[in-house]
């Protein structure tokens, strides 16, 4: 393969930008905010989702692996993107952070918390960095066949942000069966609550990455709130995951 995702300067910048931005804002955030996740526009092009699975493989571009099914995680394996990411990644995060951000207060504000995070991305892995979290946390993740994961939360450190995204590198349904993305949200005293989201290929999914606001009796209350993926039922299942906080 041709190595055409650069590590360097995006030679067309709005490209990532405008993608973020065709999406309807107010309505990704209205459903955010019932049910703690939301569909996002296609973020990647057929193409462009396949250079990125391509680079699986290609052990330079990645500071980490993990299999899952060792560490009681479920089953597959995701790797860690070492840094500089590459040119879609680097792109979407900073394009998507402008987006979460005003959500990202508004839910800190709901919950009575400060929010610490600045205005741009930089300055905040910035804020990571000085408190030690200093590793990448962009994921690329690959699914066989019975492969799953099991519900968690990725929290790598005291500094958190608390929204993240996740886009489908895949065709559902082409180049796989199964492998919805499941949210399971506790709420005040009630019982859990699911979800279950077959993302379309390139799209990408936000969602909560610990908890949210939901009301209560006394105004508002923070909802535990686990992710996951349901077990795949034939074929491949490529992921990319953008953490919007490096790790300790």
């Amino acid at each position: 393969m041709t190595d055409r995702i650069s590590t360097g300067p995006a030679s067309a910048p709005d490209r990532w930008r405008q993608r973020v931005d065709h999406g309807d804002w107010t309505a990704i955030t209205d459903e955010l905010n019932a049910y703690g996740g939301a569909v996002l526009p296609q973020l990647l092009t057929a193409p462009e989702t396949r250079e990125i699975r391509e680079l699986y493989d290609d052990d330079v571009r990645f500071r980490s692996t993990v299999d899952m099914g060792r560490h009681r995680f479920g089953q597959g394996e995701y790797r860690y993107f070492a840094t500089p990411y590459p040119e879609p990644i680097e792109r979407l995060k900073q394009s998507l952070y402008p987006r979460l951000l005003p959500i990202a207060r508004d839910w800190w504000d709901k919950l009575g918390r400060a929010a610490a995070w600045p205005d741009t991305l930089d300055e905040w892995l910035q804020q990571c960095h000085a408190a030690g979290q200093t590793k990448s946390t962009a994921i690329l993740l690959k699914y066989g066949a019975n492969d799953w994961n099991a519900l968690h939360r990725d929290l790598y450190g005291d500094l958190v942000f608390p929204l993240q995204v996740v886009i489908n590198l895949n065709e559902p349904g082409v180049d796989h069966t199964g492998g919805e993305f499941l949210l399971v949200e506790q709420r005040p005293r009630a019982q859990s609550r699911g979800t279950a989201t077959l993302l379309p290929h390139g799209h990408g999914y936000l969602f909560t990455t610990r908890d949210r606001p939901v009301r209560s009796a006394r105004g508002w209350s923070a909802a535990p709130v686990r992710h996951g993926v349901s077990a795949i039922r034939s074929g491949v299942r490529h992921t990319l995951a953008l953490v919007f906080h490096d790790a300790a």
